[in-house]
């Protein structure tokens, strides 16, 4: 098919770009179909990128012969799915979907423990490539970010449009994986546009038909509606962008309250949000799925510890502390709970952390109530610098501050499993007969 006569377009291959039809639907330079065509395209520069089934796609690139195999990356039997690849896709299988559906979906499909540190180096070279290109990058997850390439074609000689396909070939070639591109003038319109073409995608939204995309989609398409907020507003009869966008300010407000204003720019295209290239991280947790439900009391206590641990070493690696300790708990009918206290002062202890957790532990175990995942956390973060002051009410803090940093060293040097306390060795060696008590 012909473009449009007034459409800009680009080869994603050979990164040729023009303006103008092309009668074939062809890159003139290297026969190539790839092309991304849109009337927009040269004056567009805030992006979102994402990478394609990220955890999945890493599991293959690592292992060539799960290259056509359905893979699921995730918990055991009683876990969720953190990511399926697109093979499995096509059998229904989704994120956050309970392992033993994801099964029943998909019985040949091969399913991994997820491989974090693998993740986070992948991630870590995607993030410079992403920085090579602007310095305003706002990562979201390990797998995704805004990038505002406004300012940036004098510097790379390349279109924003071009600069962000040839970001695609680079981490292809370099990371062995793909990804998919939003390309807009607004933030939540680069997202949506990424999302609208997967895997492997290039999609644009300009910004003078953004309104008129919008008008019939569903209202939970925009940014920051939930389901709850999703069902006020079907209530009223809001259900599309357009009907967002056609109503009473007043009655929106009554319905959403002071998010009223945000939703109706949102529903018609418009979102003034800056690419924030230092936010601020807000919490720092790790949490665990049971292959099988837990009512005992020791065995919760050594998981929390474990990661209690891992929390302070995650506050350590990244240099905070945090003052509100959260406990959560997931009953065996999925429901959770969340409790929290806060600190007379920030910490990056193991063993204050632990110990904070326990105290709200002991307060929801029962002997009749099992749980299926336990979690931990802190929030209200700062410098490390600021945590743990000695006092004298604690005459042992400075030897446990000592301790930990000494445990921390040789656990870098010898793994995290070479030094672990009697609790953890205990419920790690324990029988099968008494797992099952």
């Amino acid at each position: 098919m012909a473009f449009q006569s007034d459409s800009s377009w680009l080869c994603r291959d050979c990164l040729a770009d023009g303006a103008g039809a092309l009668p074939c639907g062809q890159c003139p330079a290297c026969d190539s179909w790839n092309i991304v065509s849109h009337p927009e395209l040269r004056a567009l520069a805030i992006a979102h990128l994402d990478c394609d089934a990220f955890y999945a796609a890493i599991e293959k690139r690592d292992n060539p012969a799960l290259a056509n195999r359905a893979v699921i990356v995730g918990g055991g039997k009683r876990g969720v799915v953190a990511t399926a690849c697109y093979v499995a896709r096509i059998s229904g299988v989704r994120s956050a979907m309970p392992m033993f559906k994801a099964l029943k979906l998909c019985p040949d499909a091969v399913v991994l423990p997820p491989r974090m540190e693998a993740y986070r180096e992948a991630g870590r070279a995607i993030r410079v490539l992403m920085l090579r290109l602007t310095p305003l990058v706002e990562p979201l997850s390990i797998d995704e970010a805004f990038l505002d390439l406004s300012g940036t074609e004098a510097l790379h000689q390349r279109s924003a449009a071009a600069s962000m396909a040839h970001l695609a070939k680079t981490i292809q070639h370099e990371i062995g994986i793909s990804v998919s591109i939003g390309l807009s003038g607004n933030k939540s319109l680069a997202k949506m546009a990424s999302e609208m073409d997967k895997p492997k995608g290039f999609h644009v939204i300009g910004m003078g038909e953004a309104a008129e995309i919008l008008a019939p989609m569903a209202v939970n398409v925009l940014y920051g509606t939930g389901q709850a907020m999703t069902k006020k507003l079907n209530a009223a009869n809001i259900r599309s962008c357009g009907d967002l966008v056609a109503a009473p300010p007043r009655q929106l407000k009554q319905i959403v309250g002071n998010h009223a204003a945000r939703l109706q720019q949102l529903a018609a295209g418009i979102d003034p949000r800056p690419i924030e290239p230092n936010q601020p991280t807000k919490s720092i947790s790790a949490e665990t799925t049971f292959p099988s439900d837990i009512a005992d009391l020791d065995a919760l206590t050594a998981i929390l510890e474990q990661l209690s641990q891992q929390v302070a070493r995650r506050l350590n690696t990244a240099n905070y502390s945090g003052r509100r300790v959260v406990l959560k708990l997931k009953s065996a009918q999925h429901k959770l709970l969340t409790r929290t206290h806060t600190l007379n002062d920030p910490t990056r202890l193991t063993r204050r952390i632990f110990e904070t957790a326990l105290v709200m532990l002991k307060n929801e175990v029962a002997p009749d109530r099992y749980w299926r995942l336990i979690g931990v956390g802190v929030e209200q973060l700062s410098s490390a610098d600021e945590a743990d002051p000695l006092n004298f009410a604690d005459d042992n803090l400075e030897r446990t501050i000592a301790l930990e940093d000494s445990l921390n060293q040789l656990r870098q040097r010898h793994g995290e499993d070479s030094i672990v306390s009697g609790r953890q060795f205990a419920r790690t060696h324990r029988t099968d007969d008494d797992d099952e008590t």
